[in-house]
């Protein structure tokens, strides 16, 4: 006699079937998963009742297919149920046999059930016309039969099995022009989902196999087709730093060994093994929108998600790896993370370890750790930058910068630690590369003070250190922005007079140039070059080499200064030129101008207008 299924069957099947899991090889996933609880309630009844001898040896899963009849079983010869678990089991969609026998046994053996919402078995139906159920319970003489082709119903009949177990057997569908279901019937794509979803089910998964001898012929092979054991769940001081590695690379096709291995266990209020790796090299189209960052999820060992983002944050995005834990709350169909608190401690848990081991690393190992940090440092750069700066307390201390001093890179932390007595600023420059910012003019004073400089070359760099702000309570300051105040009294007083002395010849050059700087003044940033550019406070000159090449930011301008050395000869010379042919002071303006752009890393205005009067001052002084 047909029965028809409970809980609005038909709606909520057809959503089981056509909505709630993205892909359709996860069925196998779900299936194996619940043979795999038969399997722990066998042994966790044969320890505690005492009603059968068993070792674990003595529980499998067996996989076999019948391309013929287009069939695929998957067995176990775990619990086994009656017609009563039959029906209340199967009939009853969202109710879970596995929830029901963990609130009624309480496991004291450290086995967990994998099941949470009774609904995994319904996927069958995605890539099955009619699924049966044959099984006997332990302890019963009598087998039962459960039949569904799907919405229309169920059949529960009585039938022969020898041993207790369950044997599920699927009808694949007739393949579409867009479905293969004949794929399910294939060796090398079962031993592929396997290998991907239940690799370290704990219980073996057998299926006889075809394989070829030394002669070439083909041999049938009853093999094991998952490892059981993971990596994670195993004593770290018995795992080998060569099987870390190959464990990486086969699982995160990388050719190279990682630079670092993290392997940690947490237990509290969430609880979670991690298997985490810093790779040794750049990952292909890493610095891409279309990279992609998460961990690999696993609950209970079965897996869950391959990029779970929400695991780890963007400046750690260069963090491969994987979590397991039985404590996160998935959706019903096991493929997505619900947001709640466990999700979010994880992410914290992780964060703060992968920080304290790269400060290890930062600490104990420096040679790696700046192999480290030219692949991934200006990862942690963007990182101080995002969300508004909330994570430079997490990272500032894993920045590294190079020093003009030390010729190499540092932490803020020694640049601080080794900053003079009368100096109260962390002094950095910008530029294109470390070799261009050492022969900056305004580098020579502040070196000359014997001030250390950070030379910053990546196009993050000054809004990072924006968003830091400061440091152990020194500010950052930029040498090519606003005023250095090195000048003693007597030296700005004289200054002022050398000003005031010429000031008709800075308005004039102001004047020349005001549609390109806001004013020309005397430096208090040269010792021996003539002329520099120097911004004002606010938007650099790198912030705006940067910004212009981002349409929306194209009209951010810095605040430009000219700046002419009083001490230099040119200046002397500009001097008596002005009093001489103070006609001429337009052409000088630019050609001063054009220098400074130069040496600041801008491209002329007119190239073609500056080499004309370059080559007309060369005329004048070679005839």
């Amino acid at each position: 006699m047909k029965k028809q299924f409970k809980a609005e069957s038909k709606r909520l099947l057809d959503l089981m079937i056509n909505s709630i899991y993205t892909h359709k090889e996860i069925f196998l996933r779900e299936l194996i998963s619940n043979a795999s609880d038969a399997l722990d309630k066998r042994y966790y009844l044969a320890l505690s009742e005492k009603k059968e001898t068993l070792t674990r040896d003595d529980l499998f899963i067996r996989i076999e297919t019948d391309g013929d009849k287009r069939l695929l079983r998957i067995s176990d010869n775990g619990i086994g149920m009656d017609d009563k678990a039959l029906e209340d089991n199967l009939g009853i969609i969202a109710k879970s046999g596995s929830l029901a026998f963990a609130s009624e046994h309480k496991s004291e053996d450290g086995s967990e059930l994998i099941g949470q919402f009774g609904v995994g078995f319904y996927s069958a139906f995605m890539v099955a016309k009619s699924v049966k159920v044959i099984s006997l319970a332990v302890g019963s003489n009598q087998a039962y039969q459960w039949l569904s082709s799907g919405q229309d119903g169920y059949t529960i009949t009585k039938v022969d099995k020898a041993e207790p177990g369950t044997i599920i057997e699927l009808e694949l569908k007739d393949d579409g022009e867009d479905e293969d279901y004949s794929q399910y019937l294939r060796q090398y794509t079962l031993e592929n989902l396997i290998g991907k979803y239940s690799d370290y089910i704990r219980w073996p998964i057998k299926m006889m196999v075809t394989t070829h001898g030394e002669d070439d012929a083909e041999v049938l092979e009853d093999k094991t087709l998952n490892s059981m054991v993971p990596i994670w769940k195993r004593v770290k001081s018995e795992i080998s730093e060569q099987e870390y590695n190959d464990f990486y690379k086969e699982k995160f096709f990388d050719f190279n060994d990682p630079l670092k291995v993290i392997h940690t266990s947490v237990e509290g209020n969430v609880s979670f093994e991690a298997l985490l790796f810093i790779p040794s090299k750049v990952p292909y189209g890493y610095y891409t929108k279309e990279y992609e960052r998460g961990l690999q999820l696993y609950s209970h060992n079965v897996f869950i998600m391959d990029k779970a983002k929400e695991l780890i944050g963007e400046h750690f995005r260069f963090v491969r790896g994987l979590v397991d834990s039985q404590d996160l709350s998935l959706n019903i169909s096991r493929e997505m993370l619900q947001q709640d608190r466990q999700l979010k401690l994880i992410a914290s848990r992780l964060e703060k370890k992968i920080k304290s081991e790269l400060l290890d690393l930062l600490k104990k190992e420096r040679e790696t750790y700046e192999k480290f940090w030219a692949n991934f440092g200006v990862q942690l750069k963007y990182g101080i930058y995002a969300d508004y700066g909330s994570h430079k307390e997490l990272l500032e201390d894993l920045l590294l910068f190079y020093s003009s001093e030390k010729k190499g890179l540092i932490t803020l932390q020694e640049y601080v630690d080794n900053m003079k007595e009368e100096q109260k600023e962390i002094y950095y420059a910008s530029g294109s590369s470390v070799e261009k910012i050492d022969k900056l003019p305004q580098v020579e004073l502040v070196r000359d003070k014997g001030f250390d400089i950070l030379y910053l070359s990546d196009e993050v760099d000054e809004f990072a250190l924006s968003m830091l702000g400061t440091f152990q309570e020194k500010k950052f300051k930029s040498i090519l922005q606003g005023d250095l105040d090195f000048l003693s009294e007597e030296e700005k007083e004289a200054q002022k007079k050398t000003a005031e002395k010429n000031k008709d010849l800075l308005e004039a050059l102001s004047t020349e140039l005001k549609d390109q700087v806001k004013e020309v003044r005397l430096s208090s940033h040269l010792k021996s070059h003539a002329v520099c550019l120097v911004a004002g406070e606010g938007v650099s000159l790198e912030m705006e080499k940067v910004l212009s090449m981002m349409p929306e930011n194209a009209n951010v301008k810095a605040e430009r200064y000219l700046e002419i050395n009083s001490e230099h000869p040119l200046f002397a010379a500009l001097s008596k030129q002005y009093k001489k042919k103070p006609e001429q002071i337009g052409k000088l303006a630019r050609l001063l101008y054009d220098q400074a752009l130069l040496i600041a890393g801008f491209p002329l205005e007119d190239p073609i207008a500056f080499a004309d009067q370059v080559s007309q001052l060369m005329v004048d002084n070679l005839s």
